[in-house]
């Protein structure tokens, strides 16, 4: 239970700055961290998809890692992405990330070898990392970020016995219910998504881990404590708009679109790594509008 208590609120999946070269942005990172000091987040994931762990050498995984663990304040908890295709990787840069101070270990299912992620293999990736993580882990389900591999209810059920898997963050379009009514107490279920926050929340998820949070904290976290406090009409409403700016920002434009709407709230948000391009001028003033309709209409009262 102590572990739950710790993955109940609003996390940011936080992202990874990059200067005008291309290169890992440490001074910025740490200047955004300094601000989510402040805004009621419980914790950071990161490493995550927000974060472009693909596009990011283990070096500079580090660096990054080590930057935001120094930066956050004392009571945040850090879920570190470690996320690779073969067990071996996966333990070593786990181990790599707990010396530096993580809290959780983050693992999404391996994807190459698609046909062959099977429940008994993936049962095997999971639980050979957690024996030897030497911290908690969350598994992550997003299939739409592991090549299409999907993890089941009876492989999660499993899953949740382990003595060292603490939960799951869980960015699928849908299912988060039927792993929340299956899951035991002292399992934890964040939704990894706007689109399921608000029904996990009323069916008992403990959290969320929200791109909102990257570039409107405040109003992640007022949602997240609505919902806890039993406040659904307020609740409600809130979560309507920021279902509209979710659409218009990561849904439309995902890290991209995050990172711009960073730059219009303060935060530093910069370009994503090539491959991936920034977002037109015509996309940049749609999210301007969607942020500052949703600033217009909701202030984040009491976090």
């Amino acid at each position: 239970m102590a572990e739950k208590k710790k993955l109940s609120g609003m996390f940011a999946p936080i992202t990874s700055p990059f200067d005008k070269d291309g290169n890992v942005d440490l001074d910025h990172l740490g200047a955004n961290v300094d601000r989510y000091r402040e805004t009621g987040l419980s914790g950071f994931l990161v490493l995550g998809s927000n974060g472009e762990h693909r596009s990011l050498n283990v070096k500079e995984k580090m660096r990054v890692l080590d930057c935001v663990i120094a930066r956050k304040a004392p009571g945040q908890a850090v879920m570190a992405g470690s996320i690779f295709e073969s067990t071996g990787e996966t333990i070593e840069f786990a181990r790599r990330a707990v010396e530096a101070g993580a809290d959780f270990i983050t693992l999404l299912p391996p994807s190459y070898f698609k046909t062959a992620m099977s429940d008994a293999v993936l049962l095997k990736y999971f639980s050979d990392t957690a024996d030897a993580a030497g911290k908690p882990c969350l598994i992550y389900r997003a299939p739409q970020f592991s090549g299409g591999v999907d993890l089941s209810l009876n492989l999660i059920k499993e899953l949740a016995g382990h003595p060292n898997i603490a939960g799951i963050k869980d960015s699928a379009p849908s299912g988060i219910e039927k792993i929340l009514f299956s899951a035991g107490e002292d399992f934890a279920v964040l939704s990894g998504s706007a689109n399921t926050f608000f029904q996990a929340m009323l069916c008992g998820a403990s959290g969320g881990v929200l791109s909102i949070a990257d570039y409107l904290p405040g109003h992640a976290v007022r949602l997240f404590r609505l919902l806890e406090g039993g406040a659904l009409e307020e609740a409600a409403a809130l979560n309507r708009g920021i279902l509209e700016s979710n659409t218009a920002v990561s849904g439309a434009y995902g890290v991209g679109g995050v990172k711009a709407a960073m730059d219009m709230t303060g935060y530093y948000g910069g370009v994503p790594r090539l491959p991936l391009l920034p977002v037109d001028p015509g996309g940049r003033e749609r999210i301007g509008q969607a942020v500052e309709k949703l600033l217009r209409d909701f202030l984040p009262r009491g976090v």
